[in-house]
């Protein structure tokens, strides 16, 4: 016979979902933000401004190049409304393995720092 600790620490089986919170559930689901690529946001503009799409797909190109080119320089970017783009360098740190727990050192590494412009904050 189990002991008395062992019975009273039995969860009870959880209730079933009301239609009501399906519904609530799938909405939630539903709501989950779409994905608008560059390349959408170039083929929309050119559309807008009536131009081939092939000349954004150009203009893309050409600005993600640029864009890369003044990153690896060490330049910062300014897009006025927008943000702010520039190269920030990680120091070499340690740290954990989470599946075993050993130290390890993870290697110094670059990355590109985005700081968005006080006129986007207030759109968003």
């Amino acid at each position: 016979m189990p002991s008395r600790s062992a019975q009273t620490s039995k969860k009870a089986a959880p209730a079933r979902k009301t239609v009501a919170q399906a519904a609530t559930m799938a909405a939630a689901l539903k709501k989950a933000p779409t994905t608008v690529t560059l390349k959408g946001v170039f083929e929309h503009l050119a559309e807008s401004l009536g131009l081939p799409k092939k000349q954004a797909h150009g203009l893309l190109d050409g600005m993600i190049e640029t864009l890369t080119d003044h990153l690896k320089k060490g330049e910062r970017i300014r897009i006025s409304g927008l943000g702010t783009l520039e190269v920030k360098n990680r120091p070499a740190r340690q740290g954990r393995n989470p599946a075993t727990g050993e130290t390890i050192q993870i290697a110094a590494s670059k990355k590109v720092a985005f700081r968005p412009a006080k006129e986007l904050k207030e759109a968003v």
